[in-house]
């Protein structure tokens, strides 16, 4: 299972192609709306984070496979990733600080950052880069972490530029490069893993059980951070993280849900964190064989749905409808293709023509990875059950349902928290190639629009393309999209400068600072 499956991902975002050709600078501001903003930063104080996690799950590997945000956040704030996501535009400068790509889109070179240095002082140079790259690679999931990349395909060219060649031309490289392109010092043995130098905002003081005190990196490249110190927590539930807030035992409850976020509505001493677009939640039907292979079937279910109700009822009203397209915080997502709306009669009639048979019950195979993915089966198993399909809720332990349901199932539900980026979806989730094509979807037309636009520099042709792109997915995929659920973070009074950024921003906790 990939890093960017088992958690809820946190990378994504799509860049125009004039700005990705060109050569960044200026590290990603996510915090230009948060809580407190305005106010004059202080330097100083212990941030104590509550973040989700199992001891049994723990994992130090920053390639390896993650199922505790705990674990992602502890290594997000310890090493760099090449690029981040920003709020000025979707992909910015991290351990990279500039990017150029060839007149083809073939070859990008990457230039470190001025000054970039690991924990223990040693310079970063190209050569480590190169070697965590090429790690990373080769891990399970490494075709899909770095899509048309080999191995062999990624050089070090002098001390401080990287150079990576595409299979194919790609507009969007930078951008694939925000998630798990955490780098380490060349040759790290497998017994340093967890412990070794990053070069982040953050050093690692210790680590026990899921639980870390990370302290200041006062050199890092980055700039300035402000807080002395921050304690990760780990809490198996997201009850447990907010009764802990409301106990003073932590300052901020990551990630914690829509219930939560509710109970502390009247509260005047705790924060809601609102991170909109955070959570795609979409039902996979697969398309490759089984029940749901007919079109037309798809298209009945995505009618028998109301959108509505169940982002009122299943996410309390902390989301937005969804239209059947991954990406909705994606600034090309397709605003003008028209909302499907929910017409029970036109999805008896499709279930009629193909001949799709109400007479049996049908699985949706689901689990409580996350709050509200289970309720939202069940709603969803009353809702279709008026256009006369019958669905049975059927629960899986986390660790059998990746194993024995995701990407192999006919009706499943599924998560995915990189929602700011149409083509991530693409390259990940629906290409034919995909090694996460959760629905077994192939169709040539959208697999020809997504190489189509990753392959076009000029910026109004690209968009054109890409709602192609959108349009395709929105009337043909396996995906039911129904909503897109907030990030919520709930925080103390005192605390300022959270991220407002969706998915992986939300982890860049360095220019966050407490008014105490």
């Amino acid at each position: 299972m990939d890093i960017n499956r088992r958690q809820v991902l946190w990378a994504g975002g799509a860049i125009g192609a004039s700005a990705l050709l060109a050569a960044c600078s200026g590290g990603g501001d996510t915090s230009d709306k948060a809580a407190g903003a305005g106010a004059k930063p202080k330097k100083g104080g212990t941030l104590r984070v509550g973040a989700l996690g199992r001891a049994s799950a723990v994992t130090r590997d920053p390639h390896g496979t993650q199922a505790n945000e705990s674990d992602y956040l502890i290594i997000s704030l310890v090493h760099d990733t090449l690029t981040t996501p920003g709020a000025k535009t979707n992909t910015a400068p991290r351990l990279a600080s500039g990017w150029q790509a060839s007149d083809d889109l073939k070859t990008w070179r990457f230039t470190i950052a001025k000054g970039a240095k690991f924990h223990d002082g040693t310079p970063v140079t190209a050569e480590d880069v190169v070697w965590s790259l090429r790690r990373l690679r080769g891990t399970p999931s490494g075709a899909s972490r770095l899509p048309g990349i080999k191995a062999e395909n990624i050089k070090a060219e002098g001390t401080g530029t990287v150079v990576l060649v595409s299979d194919y031309a790609n507009a969007e490289l930078p951008l694939l490069t925000r998630l798990t392109t955490f780098v380490l010092k060349k040759d790290t043995s497998e017994k340093e893993l967890g412990k070794a130098p990053g070069t982040g905002p953050f050093k690692l003081e210790w680590f026990r059980s899921g639980n870390a005190r990370l302290v200041r990196n006062e050199d890092w490249h980055g700039g300035e951070v402000l807080l002395d110190a921050i304690e990760v927590k780990i809490f198996e539930s997201p009850q447990a993280m907010s009764n802990a807030l409301l106990a003073g035992q932590i300052d901020v409850a990551s990630n914690v849900g829509a219930v939560a976020a509710r109970t502390a509505e009247n509260r005047g001493d705790i924060q809601i964190i609102r991170r909109p677009n955070d959570m795609a939640m979409p039902i996979v039907m697969r398309t490759a064989s089984g029940p749901f292979a007919n079109p037309k079937v798809r298209e009945a279910l995505r009618l028998a749905v109301d959108r509505e109700a169940m982002v009122k009822q299943v996410l309390s009203g902390y989301g937005t409808v969804g239209n059947d397209i991954l990406g909705t915080g994606d600034p090309a997502y397709a605003k003008d293709i028209p909302q499907r709306a929910r017409d029970l009669a036109k999805a008896k009639s499709l279930l009629k023509e193909a001949g799709f048979d109400t007479s049996k019950t049908y699985k949706l195979v689901t689990t409580e990875d996350i709050s509200g993915l289970a309720e939202s089966a069940t709603l969803f198993a009353t809702q279709v059950r008026e256009a006369g399909v019958k669905i049975e809720v059927v629960k899986q332990e986390s660790a059998t349902f990746w194993d024995k349901t995701w990407l192999k199932g006919d009706l499943y539900t599924t998560y995915w928290g990189t929602n700011d980026s149409v083509v991530f979806f693409a390259s990940k989730t629906m290409v034919s190639e995909s090694g996460q094509n959760e629905t077994g979807w192939k169709n040539t037309a959208f697999d020809a629009a997504y190489r189509k636009t990753i392959g076009t520099k000029d910026a109004a042709a690209r968009a054109k393309v890409l709602r192609e792109l959108q349009q395709i997915q929105h009337d043909t995929s396996g995906y039911l999209l129904w909503g897109v659920a907030d990030g919520i973070d709930l925080a103390a009074a005192p605390v300022r400068g959270l991220p407002t950024l969706p998915g992986y921003g939300r982890v860049q906790l360095e220019r966050a600072w407490l008014a105490r």
